[in-house]
């Protein structure tokens, strides 16, 4: 019975030794990857993970996905759980941006245990990722999404305004659609993204866009859920097409939104009021991400143009990173060098997408 019972011990131990070895990567040695995302539901973050989930296969690494669902304790505390078994590298699309205190207690926890730790897409600031020596953040200079938005804005409504100018006053009336409050992304859009179509129309000799409620002094509509959610635009939207229409003179005329899903959303209302469909008067309407689905709606001509967020650059970025962070080479190795922003920051380009 002895020996049966060692036999027995003995076939456990192996299996369990295999069982950690899969669990701990590919043969070459490549160790568990543990990738902590703000939400499953954002759209453009889901395109990420599709991409970075394929590279981490393909370069042979065993991985962990957790979505904290937007909320910050949920995700710090998948972060610990992460370390408890084992992982080898921390890739976080953080929850909270509104200030330092969530990142630098995720950068404490992985610094701790010695576990190197990329920060993506969501902003982080540069005394955080700087305070550990293995982090490093990949995202986009997100002023220039704004910037860029803003001046595609601008031009389309100079070769356009009149067709735009619904109420022929001579002013073209929008509305902001912002992603979340706090958010450096979605300030920066906001403001630049008016700011710069301002600038353009100026230019022109044209009069500055003015916010279709003259009562709302912060001159967008947020997400009150911080999701940048398709859902809220397009509560919003049908809001607005209730009192605000082309028989009262006040129809709104542009729609800017921080992201795709909020331009869709917008979109969504406008078609069921009879607007943005083939044949009838199209309200211009711009976001950012350049999502499938946008690109779609571009084609179709539901929606002007967007600015386009690079998800197969940023997650390969990552994983070229967290390759070399855990094979202890250079954490920069292999990353375009014009993309770098001193030694803590990888900034991914936008660029322009009307279709």
């Amino acid at each position: 019975m002895k020996r049966v019972i060692a036999i027995l011990l003995a076939a456990m131990l192996i299996v369990g030794a295999a069982l950690t070895f899969t669990s701990c990567g590919s043969a070459s040695g490549a160790g568990q990857v543990a990738v902590f995302y703000y939400t499953y539901s954002d759209t453009y973050i889901s395109t990420v993970r599709t991409v970075m989930d394929k590279l981490l296969e393909d370069a042979g690494y065993s991985y962990q996905d957790y979505d904290a669902n937007g909320n910050q304790t949920t995700q710090t505390e998948q972060v610990q759980t992460a370390i408890t078994k084992g992982a080898k590298a921390l890739i976080v699309n953080v929850v909270d941006t509104g200030s330092n205190d969530a990142a630098q207690n995720i950068v404490n926890l992985a610094k701790a245990a010695n576990i190197p730790v990329i920060f993506f897409n969501r902003s982080v600031d540069e005394s955080v990722v700087t305070s550990y020596d293995k982090c490093c953040f990949v995202g986009t200079d997100y002023e220039m999404a704004g910037h860029m938005q803003g001046q595609m804005i601008g031009e389309y409504l100079v070769e356009n305004y009149d067709a735009v100018d619904l109420n022929g006053d001579g002013v073209i009336s929008y509305v902001m659609f912002k992603g979340q409050e706090g958010n450096m992304e979605a300030i920066a859009r906001t403001q630049y993204g008016v700011e710069d179509a301002n600038a353009v129309l100026a230019e022109a000799g044209k009069p500055e866009l003015e916010f279709y409620d003259a009562s709302n002094s912060s001159k967008y509509l947020v997400d009150q859920d911080g999701l940048w959610s398709s859902a809220a635009a397009t509560n919003y939207m049908s809001t607005i097409l209730a009192q605000y229409s082309e028989a009262n003179g006040n129809m709104v005329e542009l729609v800017i939104a921080n992201n795709d899903e909020m331009a869709l959303g917008a979109i969504s209302a406008l078609q069921a009021a009879g607007y943005n469909t083939s044949g009838g008067t199209t309200i211009p309407v711009f976001g950012v991400d350049a999502t499938p689905a946008a690109q779609s709606a571009i084609s179709s001509g539901s929606m002007v143009g967007t600015i386009k967020q690079d998800a197969d650059g940023m997650a390969s970025s990552i994983v070229t990173i967290a390759g070399n962070l855990i094979n202890g080479t250079a954490m920069f190795d292999g990353i375009v060098a014009e993309n770098l922003v001193g030694e803590w920051r990888v900034n991914i380009p936008y660029s322009a997408y009307l279709g």
